[in-house]
């Protein structure tokens, strides 16, 4: 793996609308911020009220543009595309760049999902030429989010929540953020939540490190 020096970027967090996608790429933005960049954002909301999870009608998503030079827009096609579920691929993959990320939760991407997501007899876009000429990541957010707060006491719903702050994490890691200044600014989001602020930061931190593995 290389480093590059990129001018500007897009990224678009796309999940269901319970999914922390706002959540997370606010964060993202204000770490940004910290680092000095210029940005431009975009919350894009689900296009139905209450519409049914795993659905295309019900993805939420947050997409920002930042660089080095003077930002004035969020961008119209994305350079990396966090997607949470199989829903989030097929209403945003048009949106990004040729060759770009695809940063893809492997816990949405099961026979339910696609099935929700309208691919047709559960085609899995991971094991054909859906996405041929775009760099795909792997990554069972779930399945790393149940690690870090299986001694928490949580249910299972509440520990589903917690998969959108690995992906901040990776993410971080990806564009170089400061992890102190992500942590601390978990901190603050989350300090009068209880626990969640540290379990949060955890999270974080685990995104963090899968990316440096």
């Amino acid at each position: 793996m290389s480093e590059k020096e990129l001018i500007s970027a897009v990224v678009k967090f796309a999940g269901d609308s319970g999914d922390g996608m706002q959540v997370s790429g606010s964060l993202f933005s204000h770490a940004t911020v910290l680092a000095g960049n210029d940005i431009a954002t975009f919350p894009d909301f689900p296009a139905e009220i209450r519409a049914p999870v795993g659905t295309v009608s019900g993805i939420s998503g947050f997409q920002l543009r930042f660089g080095s030079e003077r930002i004035h827009s969020p961008g119209d096609q994305a350079d990396m595309l966090v997607a949470m579920n199989a829903a989030a691929i097929k209403s945003n993959l048009n949106a990004l760049k040729d060759g770009g990320i695809v940063l893809v939760n492997l816990s949405g991407m099961d026979a339910k999902n696609l099935r929700l997501a309208g691919y047709a007899n559960d085609a899995n876009p991971l094991e054909d030429a859906k996405l041929a000429g775009y760099h795909v990541v792997e990554v069972d957010f779930l399945k790393i989010a149940k690690e870090v707060l299986k001694d928490s006491g949580l249910g299972k719903a509440d520990i589903d929540k917690g998969k959108n702050m690995v992906a901040l994490g990776l993410v971080g890691w990806v564009y170089q953020r400061e992890l102190s200044q992500m942590l601390q600014l978990v901190q603050q989001k989350f300090s009068s939540k209880g626990h969640w602020a540290e379990w949060n930061q955890e999270l974080v931190k685990a995104g963090w490190a899968y990316g440096e593995t």
